[in-house]
């Protein structure tokens, strides 16, 4: 299957996005592009079978959501990793259990057991 759509998400700081993104979701660096002074300005970050990509730019938008199979304990990891948490954990009536955080820049970030 090829993918055509890909969440995106902007920041001041994309390097040290990457750290936290890796550290409060257990996302995995794959690309990082950097400009001539190594400042990274795009960036390919894993998540399971799936990815997302960060740029250097204004934070901020509509939020991305990740499926992920226990939203309890993400929550729990998140939130001691320093993610702000927007929405507490909540059984849905599509029959999804989810939670949303902001990260260090203001990004609004979804996760729960709904897969599209």
């Amino acid at each position: 299957m090829t993918r055509t759509v890909f969440a995106l998400a902007r920041y001041e700081d994309p390097a040290k996005a990457i750290e936290f993104l890796a550290a409060a979701f257990g996302f995995t660096a794959h690309e990082v592009s950097k400009d001539d002074s190594g400042a990274v300005v795009h960036a390919e970050l894993l998540v399971g079978d799936d990815m997302i990509m960060i740029g250097k730019g204004q934070p901020g938008g509509p939020g991305i959501y990740v499926a992920v199979d226990d939203p309890d304990a993400h929550h729990d990891h998140a939130k001691a990793a320093g993610a702000t948490i927007t929405m507490e954990l909540v059984d849905q009536s599509y029959g999804s259990r989810e939670y949303g955080c902001a990260d260090i820049e203001g990004n609004t970030w979804f996760f729960g057991t709904y897969r599209p």
